[in-house]
């Protein structure tokens, strides 16, 4: 009789490299890094049947310290490399890291067509508003004003977003986290990986060394309750230290605005309930900004569809034949071949 032995329960530690992890002291990539760990070892992902994909930039290290497969490509390139990946064995795992000068600048079109298509990956997006590696450049989602050695006098460009991004070009899960909160962040990340389909995640990850603070706006411990907002579904969008304050939607403008509930007779049933698979809702979320309106942060969007990597599956067996062609047979009958 086969006996059959149930897989090893493994913990993060079990999805640490011996490899010497290299990225500045204080950098907020260790803390996802540790969140990432800790996700694999909750949803009972499998090191030999996950793989982690990333481009170029600090980010890009991360297959190095994850004990799964890795590739580390080119730049910008990522995507192109796990649509590959999943196309080609479509029970892979796969997470694709990257950054916001590597995804949203050379790798702008990649993402795009990665997210329109709905590939069945994780896609997580360490946004710190610079180009770390190369020594603090401003960065497509850098904010106007911003000094670095390619802008000494501050930057002109208006600063992308990269959930709006999303968004835009059709991507169907759609959240945000912060490098710092363990508490929040897995539950961020596993929700993604439950997901069927392409699941973006933004992170946003505090770079000590070239870029320092830029979030404290919202993440410093004196604002947070009142610059952050948790979204769940289902669940009135209130936030604040008492859970004084919540958002409303503003029926003339189209927009929210902060309400105070008990003051001017409002109550949390003028506070807007949030609803995951609502675009118009996820995109009103994603465009809030402090100090006006708080950071949305968790599942802002979540309205699964039809998978790329399903459907190429489904269409190369529709136009595969039945009867495997005997090619020995082919090779031996005759010099001209006819081709139906």
């Amino acid at each position: 009789m086969n006996v059959v032995t149930p897989p090893e329960t493994l913990t993060a530690k079990d999805f640490a490299t011996d490899q010497e992890v290299r990225w500045c002291p204080g950098c907020g990539d260790y803390a996802i890094l540790k969140a990432v760990q800790k996700t694999l070892a909750d949803i009972g992902a499998r090191p030999e049947n996950t793989v982690f994909v990333s481009g170029i930039g600090c980010a890009a290290r991360f297959p190095y310290y994850v004990k799964t497969y890795g590739f580390h490509t080119i730049h910008g390139r990522a995507p192109a490399f796990a649509t590959g990946l999943k196309l080609a064995n479509p029970d892979l795992d796969v997470w694709v890291i990257s950054g916001d000068g590597d995804a949203l600048s050379i790798g702008g079109n990649h993402l795009f067509h990665l997210l329109r298509r709905n590939v069945n990956v994780q896609f997580l997006l360490f946004n710190n508003e610079i180009y770390g590696l190369t020594k603090g450049q401003y960065s497509p989602t850098s904010r106007q004003g911003t000094r670095s050695p390619s802008t000494p006098w501050g930057s002109l460009d208006n600063p992308a977003s990269a959930t709006v991004f999303a968004l835009g070009a059709g991507a169907r899960f759609v959240a945000r986290g912060v490098d710092s909160n363990q508490k929040h962040l897995p539950d961020i990340l596993a929700r993604a990986h439950a997901h069927i389909g392409t699941s973006f995640v933004e992170i946003f990850q505090n770079c000590k060394v070239y870029n320092d603070g830029v979030f404290e706006t919202f993440t410093a411990r004196d604002l947070a309750s009142d610059r952050q907002i948790y979204v769940e579904h289902g669940k009135p969008l209130i936030f604040g230290k008492d859970g004084e304050k919540g958002l409303r939607l503003n029926p003339r403008t189209l927009s929210l605005e902060v309400v105070t509930l008990g003051e001017n007779g409002v109550t949390e049933a003028d506070v807007l309930v949030h609803d995951e698979t609502n675009r118009m809702i996820a995109t009103l979320l994603a465009h809030m900004e402090p100090p006006a309106l708080p950071v949305a942060l968790g599942v802002l969007y979540c309205a699964p569809g039809p998978c790329y990597d399903d459907e190429v599956t489904d269409l190369v067996r529709a136009h595969t034949p039945a009867e495997k062609p005997d090619f020995n047979r082919l090779l031996r009958s005759g010099r001209t071949w006819t081709v139906d």
